[in-house]
């Protein structure tokens, strides 16, 4: 891969959470394992986040395998609305609504929109959507805009994002919505050091921060794997992500362990370099929820900062590594 350029680090902006909840888990069996009996131990997490300041939660209508369809969605609008009223007024619940084939025109997400309003019991701060057509229906995705853009103009949902969009749609995009006087909030990509071209001089991050477009990384921990210590001959996730790990894992050791040299140095789990590294280039990473601790993990890793020579570090092994994760198949130029 040709050297990205990455950028010096940008602040995270004031008033803007330094990390992000991402649910993608919450009703996932094919990938997550989930269980029903996993409830209780995701409201507890929720819990926990909420009071140790995590405010953003992002979900989508897709999330939840199977009969869990939708189980993301009523998930987090369940745990939202038992929260005190003053609780519940300081978080901000994105939802991403799915391009599928069958929504077209207009309209095509207004049944959509409702259902995931009704499922987040109304707690809905902003709309994405969840990947472009640009690859397969390029004529499909326009329409389907201006309609997450009424809903915008008609009160009935704060803000607008994107995700998986390139630097030469998002500009599409972003001047489309211009021309109506409406402002794209954000843009979700997948952002971590195993999948860094989003921060490349011509990827997506430079466009974020000329158009003033908050960058949200999603899989900042890459579906877990950067959250092991190096070494081989740990036990594998069952499924579909113990394959990439078997896979990768061989592959990105020296990465490991320049992440285990940092994390010691600062007394903190692999976990919180791998969101840090997020945070020193701008972006609010997304992290996957499920269990108290790991709340409290990426709870405590805002707490501190990559040094300038850890950022390089970091920066330098992850261009060299020789594993990646998967691109995301519908992501646009």
């Amino acid at each position: 891969m040709t050297d990205p350029a990455i950028p010096l680090p940008v602040p995270v902006p004031s008033g803007v959470a330094a990390v992000g909840v991402g649910t993608w888990a919450w009703g996932n069996q094919f990938l997550w394992g989930y269980d029903p009996a996993q409830d209780a131990e995701l409201a507890a997490c929720f819990r926990r986040a909420v009071d140790l300041g995590l405010t953003v939660f992002d979900t989508a209508d897709s999330y939840g395998t199977g009969r869990f369809g939708g189980r993301s969605e009523s998930l987090l609008g369940g745990f939202v609305e038992a929260l005190p009223p003053d609780r519940r007024g300081a978080l901000t619940v994105a939802t991403k609504l799915a391009p599928f084939p069958w929504r077209l025109g207009r309209r095509g997400f207004e049944r959509a929109f409702e259902a995931s309003r009704r499922r987040l019991r109304g707690h809905l701060d902003r709309v994405q959507l969840h990947w472009s057509t640009a690859r397969y229906a390029p004529w499909q995705e326009a329409a389907l805009l201006e309609g997450l853009a009424d809903l915008v103009e008609q009160g009935r949902v704060g803000s607008l994002g994107v995700s998986n969009l390139g630097p030469r749609r998002l500009r599409l995009v972003h001047g489309r919505l211009a021309r109506r006087g409406l402002r794209l909030s954000s843009l979700q990509v997948q952002l971590s050091l195993l999948a860094p071209d989003a921060l490349a001089a011509e990827g997506v991050a430079p466009v974020c921060r000329e158009l003033g477009i908050e960058l949200l990384a999603y899989s900042p921990l890459a579906l877990g794997l950067l959250s092991r210590p190096p070494g081989e001959g740990q036990a594998l996730p069952p499924g579909p992500r113990g394959l990439l790990f078997r896979r990768l894992q061989p592959r990105i050791q020296p990465l490991l362990q320049t992440m285990e040299r940092i994390a010691c140095a600062h007394n903190a789990p692999m976990a919180a370099v791998a969101i840090n590294w997020c945070r020193a280039h701008g972006a609010l990473p997304l992290v996957g929820l499920r269990r108290v601790d790991q709340a409290e993990a990426a709870a405590a890793a805002t707490s501190w900062c990559l040094d300038d020579g850890e950022r390089r570090d970091l920066d330098r092994v992850a261009q060299r590594c020789d594993g990646r994760m998967p691109a995301n198949p519908f992501q646009s130029g």
